[in-house]
């Protein structure tokens, strides 16, 4: 019965990667021209996410500065759920709604780019986040499930919407973790070209 469960998952995980793989083409291949038009610019990247997404926003942060698949010149990002005095310091003040939009405020310019990733596209520090980056002239690329909520609402057509046609959150993060994985390796292909995978 365990072994049954446990087989489902892979099984249901391996079918919504297969029906989003043509859905979510297109929106990661613009998410990569996004990124790579702010990195050939000398911007940065910011990438921001609650609980687990903020895992993945430390992630991509990672793989930016120190590399995905292969050796590389670093490329500016920081994930702002990083800062553990400055999350907490807007606690303080009973403003978490404003957590992530204060490091955009300080750290973003035009050009950059905002990776805000968001299960149910409805959280308001990340909302704010968006708001702060369309104040600075930043590109916003969000990655949701289901529909992508309130976040879908407020993007402009210069940015850019990746969602995950899926309901359950488990699913929806295995699959945000794939497009990750395109969105580092897209960037790394066209900016050094192909490379051959063992």
């Amino acid at each position: 019965m365990l072994e049954q469960r446990i087989q489902q998952h892979f099984i249901d995980s391996a079918d919504l990667k297969y029906q989003a793989a043509q859905a979510l083409g297109k929106p990661i291949a613009d998410a990569v021209q996004a990124v790579l038009a702010c990195v050939t610019s000398g911007g940065k990247i910011l990438a921001c996410g609650n609980g687990a997404s903020a895992a993945d926003a430390q992630q991509f942060a990672t793989f930016c500065v120190a590399g995905f698949e292969r050796e590389r010149p670093e490329l500016a990002a920081v994930a702002l759920s990083a800062n553990a005095a400055l999350l907490t310091a807007a606690a303080g003040n009973g403003d978490l709604a404003q957590q992530f939009a204060r490091q955009v405020r300080a750290l973003g310019q035009a050009g950059d780019v905002l990776l805000a990733l968001c299960l149910s596209g409805n959280d308001a520090n990340v909302l704010a986040a968006v708001h702060s980056a369309h104040e600075r002239d930043m590109t916003v690329i969000v990655a949701s499930g289901r529909t992508g909520g309130v976040l879908a609402t407020v993007l402009r057509e210069t940015d850019v919407l990746i969602c995950v046609p899926h309901d359950r959150a488990a699913r929806v993060r295995e699959v945000h973790a794939l497009v990750l994985n395109c969105l580092c390796d897209g960037v790394d292909a066209q900016l050094f070209g192909e490379q051959e995978t063992p």
